[in-house]
């Protein structure tokens, strides 16, 4: 059987035995992937501290017939314990390892490694809120995954905005006339807001007031679960933003 290299993210792991462990990566270019990493629960198991959740690391990986192998592993990225200290870093990157684990293998592409690896190395070096981090990390991978909200047009019938109704089932922001009774409205600051978060203009998003935080916060998580059609149970621990 063939051994292949590549780098991954840790997304999970859970036992296997007495000393082994079951790993789920997420890989550059190999799409996600499932190993056994023999030994790593050993206090001399030479590379079991780089195979915890959120750590980023160069593998050497056995091609097995259920699951590969893990042979090496050197570290690119540790950012487990920068994040595992502070309550909420922890919690926002359970949630985005989560939400990379339910992608389907046609949706674990580069860009989605690439983003994961961004999102993981802001949050271990505090660069901005940690829910604002997790935000802008669902809204780009649901349009990586070609669920990108419509922000700037009605979802349903593509009348220019800006609008101020978001409902999730339809696929983001929509007019006065396509709104469903009851559905949430925004404050112009909280569509300008959800925008920000999907370009990445973050001195918008620092700036932004704590209530637009928290209601685009609210539709973020809302859309992203609808999507992927079944609840991200870390989210339940992410606090709220203030």
């Amino acid at each position: 059987m063939p051994t292949y290299r590549d780098e991954v993210v840790v997304l999970r792991t859970h036992k296997l035995g007495e000393a082994d462990r079951i790993v789920t990566l997420l890989s550059r270019r190999h799409g996600k992937l499932r190993a056994v990493a023999k030994g790593v629960r050993r206090t001399s198991s030479r590379f079991g501290s780089r195979l915890e959740p959120f750590m980023v690391a160069d593998v050497q990986l056995y091609q097995g017939r259920s699951l590969d192998i893990v042979q090496q592993a050197e570290s690119l990225g540790a950012y487990g314990a920068d994040i595992a200290v502070h309550y909420d870093r922890y919690t926002a990157a359970s949630a985005m390892v989560e939400t990379a684990d339910r992608l389907n293998e046609a949706e674990a592409t580069p860009q989605q490694y690439l983003l994961l690896v961004g999102g993981l190395r802001s949050l271990a070096r505090g660069e901005h809120v940690s829910r604002s981090i997790l935000d802008s990390y669902l809204l780009r991978a649901m349009a990586l995954s070609g669920w990108a909200p419509a922000l700037d047009e009605c979802a349903r019938c593509s009348r220019v905005g800006p609008h101020d109704a978001f409902v999730a089932q339809l696929g983001g922001m929509v007019c006065g006339d396509c709104a469903p009774v009851g559905s949430a409205r925004l404050a112009p600051e909280t569509a300008r807001l959800l925008q920000s978060l999907m370009s990445g203009e973050w001195d918008d998003v620092d700036a932004a007031a704590p209530a637009a935080t928290a209601a685009a916060s609210g539709l973020i998580a809302a859309y992203a679960q609808w999507h992927l059609e079944r609840g991200i149970r870390s989210l339940s621990h992410v606090e709220a933003p203030r």
